[in-house]
């Protein structure tokens, strides 16, 4: 039985090839005034069955940690503009890591891994699962623990533009913090100096 369960653990871990994915021009002329957006924040852990369009997750990924300026700085800001935080968006064919620069999505594994994004049952529901690493080698000197502690409150300044985007519009969305991150470490080959801060679901609301 164990022998089976490696198999199948590898079988969603290391799928066939995924091809890079060219997203659409994020529209980044609309949305809701920001005080109804505030007011209507919060979070869903219930999702309806359905997909996000490559338009809706171009404008998600920008509003999250996408460029803004032609300095190449971000929507979100980060300790001495190290841009350490990176997104791997799990959705039903596989895993891709989004290249803001590119406006577009890396592959990473194939397989429906959303499900390993988190410990709770509803967050193979959701549309994508969006896991954010923080990449301790792009943050120079310091201690571990320091730079750990810098790449938390990154991930919660790019995690709130997220909540805000899908409070503007009508999507579902859930923060989380339990994760295997272990496991998901290796399903998505990280680095050992590649640390999973949080995960995020994002779907359709029921």
């Amino acid at each position: 039985m164990k022998q089976l369960a490696f198999f199948v653990l590898a079988a969603v871990c290391y799928g066939q090839d995924l091809q890079p994915l060219a997203l659409p021009k994020p529209q980044t002329d609309g949305g809701r005034p920001l005080m109804r957006v505030l007011a209507d924040r919060k979070s869903t852990r219930e999702f309806a069955t359905g997909k996000l369009s490559q338009q809706v997750l171009s404008n998600l990924l920008w509003a999250a940690w996408g460029v803004n300026r032609a300095d190449g700085r971000r929507t979100a800001p980060s300790a001495s503009n190290r841009q350490e935080i990176e997104i791997y968006l799990a959705a039903p064919d596989g895993v891709y890591v989004y290249d803001a620069k590119e406006n577009r999505l890396q592959p990473v594994v194939a397989g429906d891994m959303r499900g390993e994004t988190g410990t709770q049952p509803f967050v193979k529901d959701a549309a994508v699962d969006l896991v954010y690493v923080a990449d301790l080698d792009k943050m120079g000197q310091g201690s571990e623990d320091s730079k750990l502690v810098l790449a938390a409150y990154d991930t919660g300044f790019i995690a709130e533009n997220v909540y805000l985007f899908c409070s503007s519009e009508g999507l579902g969305v859930v923060v989380r913090a339990s994760v295997d991150r272990t496991a998901l470490a290796k399903c998505l080959k990280l680095r050992p100096t590649q640390r999973i801060t949080l995960s995020q679901s994002v779907g359709l609301p029921k």
